[in-house]
């Protein structure tokens, strides 16, 4: 099977959603990952109509930054969207971790978030959703020496692998790729010119064909998601970024 492409509606106004998932159906995305509120998506049974009315399917659902105490009600929120998501059919949930703190984190704050994550992946099985962790700048894991000593903490919950922070931490997304083969359940794509967003190609940050070939070489075969640079209007994002992806094979 070959990789399916998505795209993040991370820049979008909420009030624009269904109007730019037309455009991406319309310029050859098969899905989309949503982070909106759920105030503003409505029910699973809402959100299944106006996407099957549209012809685009939802790659992932987002949740807010996992603490590291099930006391806080960020834990919990994170359950209703798995909740959420298992109801709207969707596989898959992706979430990020505490913001960073003003000293590295220890292998004892990394196991307790770790913790935190595989209650949510253990959570989420039976409800048939994969739960997947985020690397992310300035958060809890930061450098790729935190990375790599966080990895072997998970095992339940899977990983999104994103080009933008293993480059950003000095770390070969095409070797991070070879490194994580067998836990990679979500692929994420982004791109930066003169230290702002930008979007795929214009950096580049990365051999994005490299990597994707890499990608590819794993086994993976599932979602792919894009997230703009927010610089263009987003009719002009969507357009660009399946440009670029075909213009290198995909």
């Amino acid at each position: 099977m070959a990789l399916r492409w998505a795209y993040s509606s991370l820049k979008w106004p909420q009030e624009e959603l269904e109007h730019h998932l037309a455009h991406l159906v319309e310029h050859g995305w098969e899905g989309w990952e949503t982070r909106e509120s759920l105030d503003w998506l409505r029910t699973p049974a809402r959100l299944r109509r106006v996407c099957d009315g549209i012809g685009i399917q939802i790659a992932a659902v987002s949740g807010p930054n996992v603490p590291m105490s099930r006391e806080d009600a960020a834990f919990w929120i994170n359950k209703r969207r798995i909740e959420y998501a298992s109801e709207l059919g969707v596989s898959l949930f992706m979430t990020k971790g505490p913001g960073s703190k003003d000293h590295p984190t220890s292998d004892d704050e990394l196991l307790r978030i770790a913790e935190m994550y595989n209650e949510l992946a253990r959570y989420g099985e039976p409800l048939g959703v994969t739960v997947t962790f985020h690397p992310h700048i300035n958060h809890f894991v930061d450098s790729k020496e935190e990375w790599v000593r966080f990895m072997p903490k998970l095992d339940a919950c899977r990983l999104c692998m994103d080009t933008s922070h293993a480059v950003r931490w000095g770390y070969d997304p095409v070797e991070a790729t070879q490194a994580y083969a067998d836990r990679i359940s979500l692929v994420h794509l982004h791109d930066e010119k003169d230290g702002e967003g930008a979007d795929i190609g214009e950096g580049p940050m990365c051999d994005y064909k490299a990597f994707l070939s890499a990608i590819e070489e794993t086994g993976y075969d599932d979602w792919v998601v894009v997230c703009p640079g927010g610089h263009k209007g987003a009719v002009e994002s969507i357009v660009d970024n399946r440009a670029y992806l075909k213009s290198i094979g995909y």
